[in-house]
């Protein structure tokens, strides 16, 4: 029985919420308040969200946006997008959300992951990688896939690890909104190289592939986008949650003790 944390994983743009495929071309969700009052209806148990356009445009998250989110949200909440500084973590937490999710950032400055683990604890934070590439080609990638880093996939998960992160959130950009599946080769070798909870993003269409990437890639949880926005492949918007998946994820919170970091907050 598949027993792991589904988490829906919202992008945000400009205020509203869309969903992208492979990174590039994206469809009008709604409005990203009404969105989480119908995931807080599903009785989801956490969520993810994204503000993808604030890397690239060199800017800060719109925390005013962010406290609207944190006034409907009645679950746990990790968000992401333009954080850099210690300072930005700590009000988008003061807000009310749980995690801070540092992706960019990472890059180009390394110690930010230390420095913020080191201020609110380990699981507060949630490295970000995007990896372009099929096995054997794997790329890291920034500021919403547009730069490409040197470093490997593998390699970028240990050094975000030992740094202090308590989760990666893992996603392949050529599978993103496809609906074809996971690359599973990629979520097991990332999986295999740190002691950290791996979530599994990108490229999820159907129930077996959620199982696949528990149950043979040795991931901890994974993130749904297209399959909680759309009604199915090729189809109109619809926030859902499968009542299925609300009871894979009502049980995972039983066992969510046995693979979260410590928490190490002072």
């Amino acid at each position: 029985m598949l027993r792991t944390r589904i988490i829906p994983c919202l992008q945000l743009r400009h205020g509203s919420l869309v969903k992208t495929r492979r990174f590039g071309r994206f469809e009008y969700i709604g409005d990203p308040a009404n969105t989480c009052r119908i995931f807080n209806e599903c009785e989801v148990d956490e969520l993810a969200i994204v503000d993808i356009a604030a890397s690239t445009e060199g800017r800060g998250p719109d925390f005013q946006v962010l406290e609207e989110l944190a006034d409907e949200c009645f679950m746990p909440v990790a968000y992401g997008g333009g954080i850099t500084r210690v300072e930005e973590a700590e009000r988008v937490l003061r807000l009310g959300m749980e995690k801070i999710i540092i992706g960019t950032a990472a890059y180009e400055r390394p110690g930010l992951i230390s420095e913020i683990a080191n201020a609110f604890g380990s699981q507060c934070v949630i490295a970000a990688i995007d990896v372009a590439g099929a096995q054997g080609r794997w790329q890291c990638r920034s500021r919403s896939a547009r730069q490409a880093q040197r470093v490997p996939p593998v390699d970028w998960a240990r050094r975000v690890a030992d740094a202090g992160a308590g989760e990666i959130l893992l996603t392949s950009i050529d599978r993103e909104g496809t609906w074809t599946g996971f690359d599973q080769p990629l979520i097991a070798a990332v999986s295999a190289a740190v002691g950290i909870p791996v979530i599994a993003h990108g490229g999820a269409g159907r129930d077996a592939d959620i199982m696949e990437a528990v149950d043979q890639s040795g991931a901890s949880a994974v993130a749904l986008g297209s399959m909680v926005v759309f009604q199915k492949r090729g189809m109109g918007v619809l926030v859902n949650f499968p009542e299925h998946l609300t009871e894979w994820s009502a049980r995972a919170g039983r066992q969510e003790a046995a693979y979260s970091a410590p928490a190490d907050r002072p």
